[in-house]
């Protein structure tokens, strides 16, 4: 879902208290001015594509919404009940060093460096902005970024922005997966096609598994007769 069009569905769903749909000179006000009135008008007109972290948590602070919802794909999550948000315990910086310390590059056995991860980013982080990234001196990130961080280090986006609880990584076995950088590259691809154009992926996969199974099962037919 295109930017603009998800603002628009929060702006519908994350109404002031008296009711009314916040305005863009409101939302200047309620985030002192790092996200302006002519930001907001050029983000709900579809010339902002890729806005910045710190703009987006900003209006979610201000609208009291939950900054992962920018994430999520399906537009029905966003009438999900409200989560009130906490004192967020790590910034991007300390969760990013902390990816580096936890997961292991399982070829290599030991963990990632930072010329890895720019090279799983698929163009979208240098090794200036990694190191930026993880000293602190970045943390104005682009929704790319963001994305391509979490996929390169096979965790979810709310990793960073969660505001609760410490997160969690995925399991062994999706780490595993995303490690694969063929696998890798098809779902950070597939981030920007259309819930249709995924299902018609994910289709194509199912027939190719479907084939395997028939041609295990005609293996060990044959190996059964021959016994």
């Amino acid at each position: 879902m295109h930017i603009a069009k998800k603002f628009d569905l929060l702006l519908d769903t994350y109404r002031r208290p008296d009711g009314r749909s916040w305005t863009g000179q409101e939302i200047d006000e309620a985030t002192g001015g790092i996200v302006t009135r002519s930001y907001i008008t050029n983000l709900r007109k579809g010339r902002i594509e890729n806005p910045g972290y710190e703009k987006l948590r900003a209006i979610a602070k201000a609208m009291n919404f939950p900054p992962a919802l920018w994430f999520e794909d399906r537009a029905d999550s966003l009438t999900k009940m409200r989560i009130e948000s906490a004192k967020r315990p790590y910034n991007i910086a300390e969760r990013t060093n902390q990816l580096f310390d936890i997961v292991q590059n399982a070829k290599a056995g030991r963990p990632y460096s930072n010329p890895e991860i720019v090279r799983m980013s698929l163009g979208e982080l240098t090794e200036e902005n990694l190191q930026e990234i993880r000293s602190g001196q970045l943390t104005n990130l682009s929704v790319n970024q963001l994305l391509a961080l979490a996929d390169a280090f096979g965790v979810h986006p709310d990793y960073f922005l969660d505001t609760e609880a410490k997160p969690t990584l995925l399991n062994g076995s999706a780490l595993q997966i995303l490690q694969d950088e063929t696998v890798r590259a098809i779902a950070h691809r597939s981030l920007q096609l259309t819930e249709r154009e995924r299902q018609i992926i994910l289709g194509i996969v199912r027939q190719f598994e479907h084939t395997h199974e028939l041609g295990n099962d005609h293996f060990r037919s044959g190996n059964q007769l021959e016994n």
